[in-house]
């Protein structure tokens, strides 16, 4: 029995689709989740560690007490919460590239050290 052209190309476009699937999932695979220790150590807990682009920062802290706060360079030096603030106690922010800043913003702790530079390749 014979085959039309549109069973051909049915296949090539599932074919196509597969592997665009294949592809996604194997990127989405190389993002790292990293559990921070959100105290005022936090930079101490970044340094000699490997970030990506892409990769999660997972934030986990008691909110009646502390914050998360994204914050550019000038924030996180003068610990000013000029930023997006975070406050669930449960926080999952993905890096973009280049290097992120982040503070507590709450009772004067980021002036006590908690505050994290992370660079993210």
């Amino acid at each position: 029995m014979a085959q039309g052209r549109g069973s051909a190309t049915t296949r090539c476009l599932a074919l196509a689709g597969g592997l665009l699937a294949v592809c996604l999932l194997l990127g989405a695979g190389d993002a790292a989740t990293h559990r921070v220790d959100w105290s005022f150590n936090a930079d101490s807990w970044s340094r000699g560690k490997s970030f990506r682009a892409g990769d999660i920062l997972e934030f986990n802290y008691d909110p009646s007490v502390h914050n998360v706060v994204a914050v550019d360079a000038g924030g996180y030096n003068g610990c000013s919460s000029s930023g997006r603030a975070y406050g669930s106690g449960s926080d999952r922010i993905t890096l973009g590239p280049g290097t992120s800043y982040f503070i507590c913003s709450l009772n004067g702790h980021c002036g006590m050290g908690m505050k994290m530079a992370v660079n993210a390749n």
